[in-house]
């Protein structure tokens, strides 16, 4: 049984076992002692030993994800994303929390917070981020913690996926800023975005030799889905890329997803579009390809999707459409 007391103004916990050393820790707040002590018997009961709470004491969830970020980080396909939103959290009070003393209700409080300010997508990406920081440091690195308290905190309801898509006129106008513009790419990547279906990390990634302008078909050798791909390439798309092989570069676009993202925004602020997303002409692309007549298992095919009913919020095709078809 836990012992809970106040000395010299803190309290003070201590759990004794007939057997094993005692351990005591003291805390500016009576509810983290009790909560320190019942995690410690917790760990007691099922294990029969009390486990070694010093690395977990002392580190603090900003060490944990700085050590996350530099080791784990790196070797995924999403590393840029994912530093990125790391050293956004780090930014956070609740880094200052140590590991031992991060609890459900700090992860909840930062939540909501965050949800003042950002998507509920971002929040969820960010909980994921951490959740499987603390994972690792408890499978991997030999720091014990009782339980994953973020995996007890409930994620905010996903967004339902965007249907935007381009409307009367609105690609001329796209394309006719484009060319007014000073970037000479971006014409291109839109009718490459809009031809391909391709991601925008695809297009960036995309590079000349694997691009067959005869054949008609860019390969993607890595994707988001981890497996690769060939793309079809229509007549507008092979003569988009015709103007801008160059003969330099080893890359179809030599810009970073920043720039693009920049680029994208005024482009839109121009034409008065700021509700139109850059990842939006993919959903346009897949949609054109069900109104052109491809099937479900074909569309997956060139757009990449590897469960076929994550295609179906792609799907909105126009009711105008579909009912001149009907005849």
């Amino acid at each position: 049984m836990a012992t809970i007391r106040k000395l010299r103004g803190r309290w003070q916990a201590a759990v004794r076992r007939k057997g094993m050393q005692p351990r005591s820790k003291s805390f500016d707040a009576k509810s983290d002692a009790e909560r320190w002590a019942r995690s410690l018997e917790a760990e007691l009961d099922r294990n029969g030993a009390l486990p070694d709470m010093r690395p977990a004491e002392s580190m603090t969830l900003a060490q944990l994800l700085t050590r996350y970020r530099d080791e784990v980080s790196p070797t995924k396909r999403s590393a840029i994303t994912e530093i990125a939103r790391i050293n956004a959290i780090l930014r956070r009070p609740i880094c200052f929390r140590t590991m031992t003393m991060l609890s459900t209700a700090d992860l909840a409080a930062y939540r909501d917070e965050r949800l003042k300010i950002v998507a509920a997508a971002t929040v969820i990406r960010e909980l994921n981020t951490i959740s499987h920081a603390i994972d690792t440091a408890r499978r991997e690195w030999n720091i014990h913690i009782a339980q994953n308290p973020c995996k007890l905190v409930r994620r905010p309801s996903p967004p339902k996926g965007r249907t935007r898509r381009l409307e009367g006129n609105e690609e001329e106008l796209l394309l006719i800023a484009a060319d007014r513009g000073r970037t000479p790419y971006l014409r291109p990547l839109i009718v490459l975005a809009i031809e391909t279906g391709m991601r925008r990390g695809e297009l960036l990634a995309l590079r000349w030799e694997h691009v067959d302008l005869d054949r008609r078909v860019a390969h993607l050798p890595m994707t988001k889905n981890g497996t690769s791909r060939d793309v079809p390439l229509s007549t507008r798309a092979v003569d988009s890329l015709r103007t801008l092989r160059t003969g330099e570069g080893a890359t179809v676009f030599s810009a970073t997803p920043n720039t693009v993202r920049l680029a994208w925004e005024r482009l839109t602020r121009r034409v008065g579009m700021s509700d139109l997303h850059l990842h939006d002409l993919r959903h346009e692309a897949v949609s054109r390809l069900f109104e052109k007549g491809f099937n479900v298992v074909e569309v997956a095919s060139i757009s990449g999707h590897r469960e076929l009913r994550m295609l179906q919020r792609y799907t909105h095709l126009r009711a105008a459409d579909l009912a001149a078809r009907l005849g």
